[in-house]
């Protein structure tokens, strides 16, 4: 989406003046939203288009019957923090908190105010909700994807670049979601023939040093796992794939568009259109506590032939007729 059009969109959600909507007979509602990117990460301006969009069709109106309260924190925990306290202070009536790192410091500034996530890696293993189907709390919304997917994208690598026998695990060793997705690599690495490194997300000199390292023996490989660091580092991590020459696979097909070789995972855009259903049954009376954690319905495979081109792979006819979006 083209950032006057995602402004012309998002410009709705400021709110009329007030005497426009004194004449509104329908009740203003109010949603915070707190994302981890940047106004003018495309990625993020897609996410949320889709979300708007999905509101309307349920009826929702910005300026008429719903306001909007937009925060993005860059990334940054300590702006996360206020943000968090600051959406909560505007007494919304329901918060969307994309992610882990939105959602965490929610939840520590409210237990009463509803909010919905839209791609948490493992909710109950976070400790933010008690169950998928009875979460208890007063969050909900959709996880990104079972740790199972992980193996997939072991599977991938070794269909775009066969010969490869050393896969480094850039993960977060920190969190539930980062030692789930290095237990299912590990758990199907035997069958493909390749020695499995873990390369820890911390910050980025830390990774840089690390992937360097590993880059230094042939046939080796990068999978990218799902999580903030990931996220936040998207950048460095795909130039050090291409300095590297290392063919990489990641979970979010904006790293492939951003020059990343090869991604598997969810779309995410479908998930935010997804939580906009999820904020008009709560708007109308339910309760998140009641309503299930749900798994994404839509995944993507995204090729990007450029870089493959670079790395001097010959992508497999089977795999690109495989793609939802093959980049050239």
């Amino acid at each position: 989406m083209k950032r006057r059009e995602f402004i012309t969109l998002l410009g709705g959600a400021v709110a009329l003046p007030f005497a426009a909507r004194a004449q509104e007979s329908e009740r203003m509602r109010r949603i915070g939203v707190l994302l981890p990117g940047t106004a003018d990460d495309a990625e993020y301006q897609a996410r949320m288009a889709a979300f708007l969009q999905g509101l309307q069709q349920l009826g929702w109106s910005d300026g008429r019957n719903l306001r909007i309260d937009i925060r993005y924190a860059a990334g940054d925990a300590n702006l996360t923090r206020k943000y968090a306290a600051e959406l909560v202070a505007l007494a919304p009536d329901v918060i969307l908190a994309p992610g882990s790192t939105s959602l965490g410091p929610l939840l520590q500034a409210t237990r009463t105010v509803p909010i919905v996530f839209a791609t948490i890696l493992d909710p109950v293993g976070a400790g933010f909700v008690d169950s998928l189907a009875r979460p208890g709390g007063n969050a909900t919304g959709f996880i990104a994807f079972e740790y199972g997917l992980s193996g997939k994208w072991l599977e991938l690598l070794k269909q775009i670049a066969p010969s490869l026998t050393r896969v480094g695990i850039l993960r977060d060793p920190a969190t539930a979601a980062g030692i789930g997705q290095f237990a299912a690599i590990q758990s199907v690495a035997p069958s493909f023939g390749v020695e499995l490194r873990p390369i820890d997300m911390r910050e980025i000199g830390e990774i840089e040093r690390s992937v360097a390292a590993f880059a230094r023996s042939s046939n080796s490989g990068l999978i990218v796992t799902a999580g903030s660091g990931s996220a936040i580092h998207r950048d460095p991590i795909i130039k050090l794939a291409a300095r590297h020459q290392l063919p990489t696979i990641y979970s979010a097909h904006h790293f492939v568009t951003g020059g990343g070789l090869i991604s598997y995972g969810p779309d995410r855009v479908d998930q935010y259109r997804q939580a906009a259903g999820y904020i008009d049954r709560i708007l109308k009376g339910e309760k998140p506590g009641d309503m299930p954690v749900q798994a994404p319905t839509k995944y993507e495979l995204v090729i990007n032939l450029k870089t493959a081109k670079a790395l001097g792979l010959a992508v497999p006819p089977p795999l690109l007729a495989q793609a939802n979006e093959v980049i050239e």
